[in-house]
């Protein structure tokens, strides 16, 4: 079954093409034939702006695991050598300072079925039973349901359009950049990790998840290659979007602060 038929995804669609389509002919008379593509930037602004308390989220959870850190690399060098120990004070550090490990992903969970439904307005060729005529709209001379891919791949490739996505793919790779020397911050570090004891689970290395993470943007500028032009336009923004909405959002919420070093204090645990 195409994901896209599932019912609460086809809605989604359809609303994400009415929208769209609303906002095409709202600044047509504006910008006359780019109307498509820059209501494609304008949604995905909107959808975004939708989204900031959920980008909130996920800054507060990283700032909880930066704050905790170093509490949890001494409880690591401290009990080393008892397993048991280790995981039961590492748990208990959780709950006392109420972050749970995977704090931050649920929230990255819960964009799946916008983003879904905005990558299928481009990829769907029929919306509600009529043809998505969206994306006979071009941008620079190059159709919206089009890929640099499949135009290397049928040889219509222009000098145009070769330039318009190298111009896509390299601020996407810039603003990768950018946000992995910014936002990430330094990795501590490696400590030897005790293996759970018998019945414990192990607990998640979330600094090994946090390096993956980091290179998913310059997996973006790879993807804006293969999918339609629209997308492509989509994943430029939201990138873009995310770098600033972190940027002013770790500002706002302090966590670029230098740390005191109390909690490190505070935190260092008794002999069991």
């Amino acid at each position: 079954m195409n994901i896209y038929e599932f019912a609460p995804i086809a809605w989604l669609i359809n609303i994400a093409h009415t929208v769209l389509t609303f906002l095409s002919d709202l600044i047509e008379p504006v910008v006359g034939g780019a109307s498509a593509a820059l209501a494609v930037m304008l949604l995905t602004i909107i959808v975004r702006a939708c989204l900031i308390p959920v980008g909130r989220s996920q800054v507060k959870a990283q700032i909880d695991r930066q704050r905790i850190a170093p509490q949890l690399q001494a409880l690591q060098k401290k009990y080393k050598k008892k397993p048991e120990v280790l995981q039961r004070k590492t748990m208990e550090l959780y709950q006392k300072e109420k972050v749970s490990p995977m704090a931050g992903c649920l929230p990255m969970l819960a964009q799946m079925p916008v983003l879904m439904a905005v990558y299928g307005l481009f990829l769907v060729p029929t919306i509600g039973g009529e043809s998505n005529d969206l994306l006979t709209h071009s941008f620079f001379g190059t159709q919206l349901g089009d890929s640099l891919v499949l135009q290397i791949q049928s040889g219509s490739v222009t000098v145009t359009s070769g330039i318009m996505y190298a111009i896509i793919v390299v601020i996407i790779a810039v603003v990768a950049q950018a946000s992995r020397k910014i936002l990430m911050p330094p990795t501590p570090a490696p400590t030897q990790r005790a293996e759970p004891a018998p019945g414990m689970p192990q607990m998640p290395d979330m600094t090994k998840i946090t390096k993956v993470l980091s290179f998913m943007p310059f997996m973006t500028a790879i993807i804006a290659t293969f999918v339609p032009l629209a997308a492509a336009l989509y994943l430029l923004v939201t990138v873009s979007w995310t770098l600033g909405e972190r940027v002013v959002l770790r500002k706002l919420m302090g966590a670029d602060k230098p740390s005191d070093g109390t909690d490190a204090v505070e935190a260092k645990p008794k002999a069991a």
